[in-house]
């Protein structure tokens, strides 16, 4: 095969991530070679089964260094950013990583004449109170002014396998008594599931759907945060206190946690203040077809996937059956 009739290139910006390693599968099944471009490319063999020998390589890229990104970027059809973080650390700030970082990445693909997919998150607002949602706000503004052409994803919480919020409950119910309602659980989510998140990245880099435009993925339900652990809990057979917490409270618990050096904080006050606001797609995007209906794919529910993966957590394992209750 001579270079001009290989298949187009894509550089995947945090691709051993917990989106990033669904995005590196549903292109290599396309049949792309990926470029991976990871802060640790040591840690990152993982995805090498993903793909045909060959198809996926790996290369050294921290957002924060913009020659290692315009590196990462040299001679690729399409770009990918799948990095975000969701508290600071260190010199890995929202404004380092989701705001520098994205306009360095969206940069380095128009010198390379590269077309552009970048994954956001329902709420991003230059104008909001929490700093997370800001810096992504202000990502999405830098994006289109300097890739007009670029598909921006915005997906509400994202579950799957290596997911954050479930996982991240059905863990705390092994231990606690009780689980944290933050601002009494009533903030609605609309969970989408990462496979759908990662075919809707696949699409966009065909070129199937219109460019220039944000898209905001959800599921098939909008679930209050009080829901999505009700659900939880009825499918790992453990009966837990669901405690509201009113969100002065959370803010101070989520304060003194980022104290805490060297683990990653369970509760953060910029993350209390991100539950003050439905995270949900928009009327908007519902009238104007920028959902995941777009990219002709049917979301899936919470529900038909959520005990292929939380039911370890079960009082006795995963090979006990439903029914009881501890």
């Amino acid at each position: 095969m001579t270079l001009s009739n290989l298949p187009p290139l894509v550089t995947v910006f945090g691709g051993s991530g917990f989106v990033g390693r669904h995005v590196v599968r549903a292109l290599a099944k396309r049949g792309f070679r990926i470029r991976v471009a990871v802060r640790r490319p040591d840690l990152a063999g993982f995805l090498q089964p993903l793909g045909n020998v060959g198809q996926i390589s790996f290369v050294q890229a921290n957002l924060r260094y913009r020659k290692s990104v315009d590196a990462a970027v040299h001679g690729a059809d399409h770009v990918v950013n799948c990095v975000g973080i969701l508290f600071e650390a260190g010199r890995n700030t929202f404004d380092s990583v989701q705001d520098f970082g994205a306009r360095a990445v969206a940069e380095a693909a128009r010198g390379a004449g590269a077309t552009l997919t970048h994954v956001s998150a329902i709420g991003a607002d230059a104008n909001a109170e929490s700093l997370y949602a800001r810096s992504k706000g202000r990502a999405e503004k830098a994006i289109l002014e300097t890739v007009p052409e670029a598909v921006i994803l915005r997906p509400s919480i994202i579950f799957g396998p290596e997911d954050g919020f479930f996982n991240k409950f059905a863990e705390m119910s092994r231990f606690s008594p009780v689980l944290p309602l933050v601002g009494g659980g009533n903030t609605a989510f609309q969970p989408v599931y990462v496979t759908d998140v990662a075919e809707a990245v696949a699409k966009s880099v065909e070129g199937k759907v219109a460019k220039g435009r944000v898209y905001e993925i959800g599921g098939p339900d909008v679930l209050t945060f009080k829901h999505c652990l009700e659900i939880l809990l009825k499918t790992i057979d453990r009966k837990r206190t669901l405690l509201p917490i009113p969100f002065g409270i959370a803010s101070m618990i989520g304060s003194v946690a980022s104290m805490v050096p060297f683990i990653a904080p369970p509760l953060t006050v910029d993350q209390v203040t991100l539950l003050k606001s439905d995270n949900i797609v928009s009327t908007n995007a519902q009238t104007e077809g920028r959902t995941l209906e777009a990219f002709g794919i049917e979301p899936t529910s919470v529900e038909a996937v959520l005990p292929s993966y939380v039911v370890r957590y079960r009082p006795h394992g995963q090979y006990t059956r439903s029914g009881g209750a501890a």
